[in-house]
């Protein structure tokens, strides 16, 4: 009967079957255990790649080329840890994805699959979603570069020209800013075309001091240098100020006016703080020395305390009062004017 397998059919594939495993079992149990070997191994070297990146994450967060820098700039403990976890992310993001990735494609061929499609499709997937999100892949990579340069770090003033404020972490997709009115900021790195850091190296605070054109400059340097003196040497102004205040010269000279210029070089962020601590003492440094300072709108004299407050009123005039003589004289009278009515009407 047909579809009906007799015994000896049964028999010979069995047979047939046996043969078989018995001439390919050697072949697979290679292949298995190439297999376990390539994933043993790959798992091993993954965790062993892993730990190194987290000891060197772990050195980069604890020290520094000195304590409190790095890179010869100022940065602080939670900057680094920030930085050394980022730089650490995708160190072992790069490692888990080669060791892997490669541990794959080695099991694949083991298995004898062809890897040319394999590969083609991948590489035309990988096209198209790189283009498709390439807003994300440049956030990305200028994220990586910006966190491998230190171009800023947790409470760096920064900015970033599409906002500015006060670092409050960095990402590799996107930084938080925190502006002056509290606010925060989330600029996408990818978006950051330039950036000023304002709390790298060092900041410079200019003051303008005004005087009138025939004051005596070596009384104003002496006493603008006095009180400089004396502020470099108090705290905290002597941690603000790295190098001494130095006092330019004339900026500027006209008819009524000479402009001194003062400059100082500070600690980063410091600069606002040290200018305004500047203009204070340097008020009243020449206000010790009888130094007048000039400029802006004229001040009005005030008034003498017994000048007669009438004064500048006019007094009333003597026609406003109907029944005054002045008044009378100055109106004809109705008398006259009906007489020289009736005599033109006689003529």
């Amino acid at each position: 009967m047909p579809g009906v397998t007799t015994v000896d059919e049964a028999h010979t594939t069995a047979v047939n079957a046996a043969g078989w495993v018995d001439e390919n079992w050697q072949d697979w149990l290679a292949g298995g255990l190439r297999i376990l070997f390539v994933i043993a191994l790959a798992v091993v070297l993954r965790a062993l790649v892993r730990r190194m990146i987290t000891k060197l994450v772990a050195r980069m967060a604890r020290g520094g080329s000195a304590p409190g820098r790095l890179g010869g700039l100022l940065v602080n403990a939670e900057r680094r840890r920030q930085r050394s976890e980022a730089i650490g992310s995708v160190l072992r993001s790069v490692a888990s994805f080669v060791i892997m990735g490669t541990a794959a494609l080695t099991v694949l061929s083991v298995l004898n699959i062809n890897l040319a499609p394999l590969l083609a499709s991948a590489g035309v997937a990988g096209v198209a979603i790189g283009f498709g999100a390439r807003n994300l892949v440049t956030d990305f990579l200028s994220g990586v570069f910006m966190i491998l340069e230190d171009q800023y770090g947790v409470g760096d003033v920064v900015d970033a020209g599409v906002a500015s404020g006060t670092v409050v972490e960095v990402g590799l997709r996107v930084t938080k800013l925190r502006g002056d009115n509290g606010e925060i900021w989330y600029v996408r790195n990818g978006e950051v075309k330039r950036i000023g850091n304002l709390s790298q190296g060092w900041a410079t605070a200019l003051v303008d001091v005004r005087v009138g054109y025939h004051e005596d400059l070596d009384r104003v340097r002496k006493a603008v240098a006095g009180a400089t003196e004396e502020m470099g040497a108090e705290e905290p102004w002597n941690e603000a100020l790295w190098e001494p205040v130095e006092l330019l010269g004339l900026s500027d000279v006209t008819a009524e006016s000479m402009t001194l210029q003062v400059r100082a070089k500070t600690m980063p962020g410091r600069n606002l703080a040290v200018e305004r601590e500047l203009r204070l003492r340097i008020k009243q440094a020449l206000d010790r020395s009888g130094i007048r300072i000039v400029g802006g709108l004229p001040v009005a004299a005030p008034a003498a305390e017994d000048a007669d407050p009438s004064a500048g009123i006019s007094p009333p005039s003597a026609l406003a009062n109907p029944s005054s003589p002045q008044s009378a004289a100055a109106s004809p009278l109705p008398g006259q004017q009906l007489q020289a009515g009736g005599a033109g009407l006689s003529k």
